[in-house]
């Protein structure tokens, strides 16, 4: 069962028919563990730009500890990106690591989380997880698809969540503006990697407490449900740019298991 903006509806079906894990038992996976992951970006393309920063940040009864890399993208960073993250060119190229090493730790990290269960918690996660998959084809890795031999799952996106339960709030909805509505307290600025992880966590156990039907759902059923309620919007998103003349998002929540058409991009 899954509720859809204060609405209950059955999703037992569905989840069964995609095969997502069930992960921890309904009434514990509240208490972790959790993965959050975050990446800073030459742009906002997840189908073209590249990771310059990333961070993977475990949250669990033995307390938090988070990795980051940084990465030399192969391309010029530009200006307005090295603006928000404050990486230019010039330190990705001195300092990053190499894209297909770091990639592959990401990657491995991430894909030993999904296979024990453990929720992925990432802000926006259609973004970062389409924009790693890219990546990792374009240098010829596996990508999470691959790897699983499904898509990713399970994962909890905090925006996917608030936007369905509290879809009639005004305002833009950005990492920044829902921590400010939830209270979340951030000590440094947004828009690092590791920062914007930890505030992520910290913003899905607000919403867990002010939605208690969260909790009370599977991580299996959560996930079918963000998975419905992104198509639902980007559907009437896509609709209105295209009044508009501009291109829409993407329809499908994450990527899919057969994500073989990245394959073409150029290194």
């Amino acid at each position: 069962m899954s509720v859809v903006s204060g609405t209950v509806e059955d999703i037992d079906d569905a989840a069964r028919e995609h095969g997502t894990p069930g992960g921890a038992d309904m009434h514990t996976w509240t208490a972790g563990p959790f993965l959050g992951f975050d990446t800073e970006t030459t742009g906002v393309d997840p189908h073209t730009d590249r990771i310059v920063t990333a961070a993977l940040v475990t949250r669990d009864a033995r307390g938090t500890r988070q990795r980051t890399w940084l990465i030399d993208p192969g391309v010029e960073i530009p200006a307005p990106a090295s603006a928000i993250h404050g990486v230019t060119t010039d330190r990705a190229r001195a300092e990053g690591a190499a894209p297909r090493e770091a990639l592959e730790e990401i990657a491995a990290a991430l894909v030993r989380a999904f296979e024990d269960g453990v929720p992925v918690v990432a802000y926006n996660a259609c973004f970062d997880l389409t924009l790693l998959e890219h990546e990792l084809a374009r240098w010829a890795l596996p990508t999470l698809a691959d790897r699983l031999g499904r898509a990713p799952s399970p994962v909890l996106d905090p925006l996917v969540i608030d936007r369905a339960l509290d879809h009639d709030r005004v305002g833009t909805r950005k990492l920044g503006d829902l921590c400010g509505h939830y209270r979340v307290e951030v000590l440094e600025s947004l828009h690092t990697a590791e920062v914007d992880v930890l505030a992520t966590l910290q913003l899905l156990e607000c919403l867990l407490g002010a939605f208690p039907e969260l909790p009370a759902r599977s991580l299996a059923e959560l996930h079918e449900w963000q998975r419905g309620c992104h198509r639902d919007w980007a559907t009437a998103f896509n609709a209105r740019r295209a009044e508009e003349g501009l291109p829409g998002v993407d329809l499908e929540w994450l990527p899919s298991a057969e994500p073989a058409a990245v394959r073409t991009l150029p290194v």
